[in-house]
């Protein structure tokens, strides 16, 4: 779940918006790409590319045998092809670090024999979209009245296992069943890639070996134990699998055998899945009892250079500044502590985020995507859809577009980085003050408007 070394999981979050969005990979893809490149900034998490391939009646693409968009030395052509070419003498040669793990020599040869490298991988992990979704247009797919409907029906069916649950985490029903609809439709899209044949490939081809040769290693662990068996291990090409999506590093640390049968199954035990994604968000910091945020309103002439995840400040202060609840009702302890977020910028609604929406952070590192979590839960739990319009008549800015204004912001003296058309903190705190320098709301938000004022027009 939690991304390891700047690799988020990706999740099937996504998935949900199927050929739409980035079905199946935002958590691991996170790391690959860059969120940011899906939804033009909203996103201040690492990386995060498209995801699942379609596959139609012929199987599953081929890889295209060209350079990766990354420009990394081991995703061009010719480096592919050598690694692909060394792939078994690369999975051999981690049989001791699998046996100083535990795995059995007959496992492994048992796992490992008829491994071939999956090379369609490699155009997914450097692809670079050029068109991105706006965070509404994101929500709408995810938060709908199918997945709620669907939802009230699991809450339903495993009353018993979320009650326990609650009991022995402290973890909101809500939060976790939001987590299981928006990665899997409720196990209804979960992918089917073979896990080890993603992460072994991954870990002898392309740019994040280290990283995704410990995930080859404890997927290797998991079947080793009889946890999983190699036909439930399967999932996105990036190696998350199960409901909740789940990589093989993160089932390790937090996957639990809930209902004492020996097995610590999150794909097809229910019992197991609930208590597992508990005890992820439960270890990650979770605090019983708390929500995750509320939707605020936020008066004119708000010195936007405050909405930073850094800048918290209690929410007694923050009303004394004039930001309140958009419904107008009270909020429940002014004392807790909280960020501002202005995903939309300053046509669109605030947020004023609690602990628990870092910890949905952790789980994947986006903002849309905690939003979209946190939200969810509130839906579930009976909550209206959010007060405020968002500015729907913003249109999203192309790849072309947004390397434009790093670059234009780079030669303004504002962006340091160098300009690749993946929008981060850095990039939205040089748009920030760009914005003050001109007079303008230092919201940080990536409109056509602010490309035109940068092009000086």
């Amino acid at each position: 779940m939690r991304p390891t070394a700047g690799l988020a999981k990706l999740s099937g979050a996504t998935m949900m918006a199927a050929a739409l969005l980035f079905p199946l990979e935002v958590r691991a893809q996170a790391s690959n790409n860059g969120l940011s490149n899906l939804f033009g900034g909203i996103f201040s998490g690492p990386n995060a590319g498209p995801s699942q391939p379609a596959q139609g009646t012929d199987g599953p693409k081929p890889w295209s045998g060209e350079d990766g968009a990354s420009g990394h030395p081991l995703m061009t052509a010719a480096a592919i092809r050598q690694a692909a070419a060394n792939f078994d003498a690369c999975v051999q040669s981690m049989w001791p670090d699998a046996a100083r793990r535990g795995v059995t020599q007959e496992n492994f040869q048992r796992f490992t024999t008829g491994l071939s490298p999956d090379l369609r991988i490699m155009d997914l992990m450097d692809s670079q979209p050029e068109f991105t979704k706006s965070i509404w247009d994101y929500l709408d797919i995810l938060v709908n009245d199918n997945r709620l409907a669907k939802g009230k029906e699991v809450l339903a069916k495993y009353k018993a296992q979320f009650d326990a649950t609650e009991k022995a985490y402290g973890v909101d029903r809500y939060i976790i069943a939001s987590i299981w609809g928006i990665e899997s439709n409720y196990s209804t899209q979960m992918g089917d890639r073979s896990v080890l044949q993603s992460t072994a490939t991954l870990a002898c081809i392309g740019r994040r070996q280290a990283y995704f040769k410990d995930e080859f290693l404890s997927a290797l662990e998991i079947l080793n134990r009889g946890d999983l068996r190699p036909e439930q291990l399967r999932g996105s090409w990036a190696g998350a699998f199960g409901p909740t999506q789940f990589m093989p590093t993160a089932f390790k640390r937090f996957a639990v055998d809930g209902d004492g049968d020996g097995r610590r199954d999150v794909v097809d035990n229910p019992t197991d899945l609930i208590a597992s994604t508990a005890n992820n968000l439960k270890k990650d910091g979770w605090q019983a009892g708390q929500t995750w945020g509320f939707e605020v309103a936020v008066p004119q002439g708000f010195n936007y250079m405050l909405a930073d995840r850094a800048k918290a400040m209690t929410i007694a202060q923050w009303e004394k500044l004039g930001v309140v609840r958009a419904n107008r009702q009270p909020f429940p302890h002014p004392a807790e502590k909280a960020y501002l977020l202005a995903p939309a910028g300053a046509a669109g609604p605030g947020f004023l985020m609690l602990q628990n929406y870092r910890v949905i952070m952790k789980y994947n590192p986006a903002e849309a995507y905690a939003l979209a979590i946190g939200h969810f839960a509130d839906r579930l739990r009976g909550g209206q859809p959010f007060v405020q319009p968002w500015p729907r008549q913003e249109r999203e800015l192309s790849r072309t577009e947004r390397l434009e204004l790093q670059q234009l912001l780079a030669q303004r003296g504002f962006y340091k980085g160098t300009p690749d058309g993946q929008f981060g903190g850095q990039t939205r705190e040089a748009l920030r003050n760009f914005q003050a320098s001109i007079g303008a709301p230092a919201d940080g938000f990536a409109s056509s408007d602010m490309l035109e004022r940068l092009r000086g027009r």
